[in-house]
């Protein structure tokens, strides 16, 4: 019986593993024998670190919900049970980031932790109020601006006229307002208003 060779199957189960090991130092990426030794505990290092990666993250989630929790005067077992309790299904990760990025929808959650706790009733929704910071921080300086600059706001819709007309009015100085645009949506142009100027020399 004619004996098979496998020489196409070997070169490219070879050359397979070498491209895995490409980056290696020293004959780990060049020689066969050491490339597949480096590949497969490269595959187990990645395998346990993926892990490792896994139990960080909780450990890190577990700490933020602690924290958002603890100010609001619960632990953090306590929180976990009343929403087991209150029926509330919320995995760590959105949690953890409820209590970083979303304080008050966080704060909505844990009193009906509370509420479950104390066997009152759970409402299906939690209302938010957000404060606008900045409305809150700067009321005067907002609203004193709005009623000195209203006049200019109706003014400036109905002179438009492009950056190169502006300059060339204010050296001819031509008042805009008196000069009809030809432009797209009645833009005032360059040319309008040299001819504006040219017709006030003549008159």
């Amino acid at each position: 019986m004619a004996r098979t060779a496998r020489s196409v199957h070997a070169r490219k189960k070879r050359r397979k593993v070498l491209e895995q090991a490409k980056g290696y130092r020293g004959t780990k990426h060049s020689s066969y024998k050491r490339a597949k030794e480096q590949v497969w505990k490269s595959g187990v290092y990645a395998y346990q670190g993926r892990k490792q990666r896994k139990r960080d993250f909780r450990s890190l989630w577990i700490q933020r919900i602690n924290a958002g929790a603890r100010e609001h005067g619960m632990s953090y077992s306590q929180l976990i049970h009343g929403l087991r309790v209150a029926e509330i299904d919320l995995d760590r990760k959105i949690l953890a980031d409820l209590a970083v990025t979303e304080p008050e929808i966080f704060a909505g959650i844990v009193t009906q932790a509370e509420n479950a706790l104390g066997a009152n009733p759970v409402e299906s929704r939690v209302s938010v109020e957000r404060k606008p910071e900045a409305a809150a921080e700067k009321p005067d300086t907002e609203a004193a601006p709005a009623v000195a600059e209203a006049p200019d706001t109706k003014e400036q819709p109905e002179v438009e006229a492009t950056e190169a007309a502006e300059r060339r009015a204010e050296e001819l100085r031509v008042d805009l307002s008196a000069v009809e645009g030809t432009g797209q949506e009645g833009r005032i142009t360059l040319g309008d208003v040299e001819k504006a100027s040219k017709d006030g020399e003549d008159g």
